[in-house]
């Protein structure tokens, strides 16, 4: 169920329309959108057209005959009522740095947005920069969140920004709501750094390892196996039992994502887990990627 209330997101659209602050920015509404959906696979209203990129440039570039706020109410995007993640993930694309170039007018919709938000436990903060520009993403103010957010911004630094501040965006805010979804996403994230590595090092993988396996062939490529620890290293055996851990932690997320997560379909009796247990899966995840991808950028020479 969500949490941002129509109420607020109806009062954020009323302020845009009031203020005439056009919700594309500097592009147009196709460039805009297809940034956040994949228009090719949305359906047309209009006939003539297959998809929803056709009827939105037929009606707004070439005949121009839709409103300009036709978005806020276009029950394809279903922004009135779809999850807060993909609400907020809006939002924070209206002032992003490629859609709005002025400082003045970004620092005035972050205001207006989070002023609303507020009212239901939600804002907008700064996640990275392009160009000493901000990039936001939207999260829920909830107890205990501090560690995420900090491996999300330790995650961003390696990772591209867009998809880290949509990504951190998805499972903050899905964690309180849909734990299930928070947890797919986890497991996506060491899926990320895994698969970044080997590309980082130009090394192939293979798209039909599961994750356990891509796990395991990702500790070989960085030569963090067990077996690369020598007798003679101090603590040597502590620090195999932490290795050779790593693929018991990843082997449960994999199986909690299975039961529980946002990539399998459920029966009617289905019951999730509670946030807390989609707390533990995100934070062991980011805990895990981090040390991957530093791992990765101390050894890139090896």
């Amino acid at each position: 169920m969500n949490k941002i209330s129509q109420i607020t997101r109806r009062d954020i659209f009323d302020i845009l329309k009031i203020e005439e602050i056009w919700w594309a920015g500097k592009l147009d509404e196709t460039e805009f959108l297809s940034r956040l959906y994949d228009l090719e696979s949305m359906p047309s209203r209009d006939p003539r057209f297959s998809d929803a990129a056709g009827d939105i440039w037929q009606h707004r570039i070439n005949n121009d005959d839709w409103e300009d706020n036709w978005i806020f109410n276009d029950e394809r995007f279903n922004l009135l009522k779809c999850n807060d993640a993909s609400f907020l993930n809006f939002l924070c694309e209206m002032i992003h740095p490629v859609v709005r170039g002025y400082l003045h007018e970004v620092d005035k919709l972050h205001r207006i947005f989070n002023d609303s938000l507020s009212n239901d436990g939600f804002e907008i903060i700064e996640r990275t920069r392009i160009s000493n520009r901000p990039v936001f993403s939207g999260r829920m103010k909830f107890t205990g969140k501090s560690s995420i957010e900090k491996k999300g911004n330790e995650i961003k630094i390696i990772f591209n920004a867009d998809y880290v501040s949509q990504q951190i965006n998805l499972m903050e805010s899905s964690i309180e709501t849909s734990p299930y979804q928070a947890i797919g996403v986890a497991k996506e994230l060491i899926e990320t750094a895994c698969k970044s590595i080997f590309k980082s090092r130009q090394e192939e993988y293979n798209k039909n390892w599961d994750l356990s396996k891509l796990m395991r062939e990702t500790t070989k490529l960085l030569k963090i196996t067990p077996d690369d620890i020598s007798n003679e290293a101090k603590a040597a055996k502590s620090i195999r039992q932490i290795l050779g851990s790593l693929s018991a932690v990843v082997q449960g997320i994999a199986e909690v994502r299975n039961e529980y997560g946002s990539g399998h379909g459920k029966d009617s009796s289905f019951k999730g887990l509670q946030p807390r247990h989609a707390k533990l899966a995100v934070g062991a995840s980011s805990t895990l990627a981090i040390y991957l991808l530093e791992t990765n950028e101390m050894r890139k020479d090896y």
